[in-house]
């Protein structure tokens, strides 16, 4: 993944703020009908609420944070529901914290 493009996606506070929550989830969303917290996620409703933004706002976050691979996504029936990717975080981190 190209550096620029993760520096990119961690550009902006909604996105930071999706992550920070999605690490502790169950500190940060009500429990969900369908799907467990911390087992399948956070549905993309939750995080757009948490947010005060719209879906479809959110879903372009949620997007690129996937394209770079920081989240997982998993569907269950029409929900989608989001959770870190620690192995991919902690490659993120010693890539942007290499030399320069």
């Amino acid at each position: 993944m190209l550096e620029v493009e993760l520096a990119k996606a961690l550009s902006n506070d909604k996105r930071l703020l999706i992550l920070d929550w999605l690490r502790d989830p169950e500190a940060h969303f009500p429990p969900q009908r369908d799907g467990d917290l911390v087992e399948d996620g956070v549905c993309s409703v939750f995080i757009a609420d948490k947010l005060g933004i719209s879906q479809p706002s959110c879903g372009e976050h949620l997007k690129l944070l996937r394209q770079v691979g920081l989240l997982r996504a998993k569907k269950i029936r029409q929900w989608v529901f989001y959770q870190r990717d620690e192995e991919r975080i902690a490659a993120a981190k010693a890539q942007l914290g290499g030399d320069w």
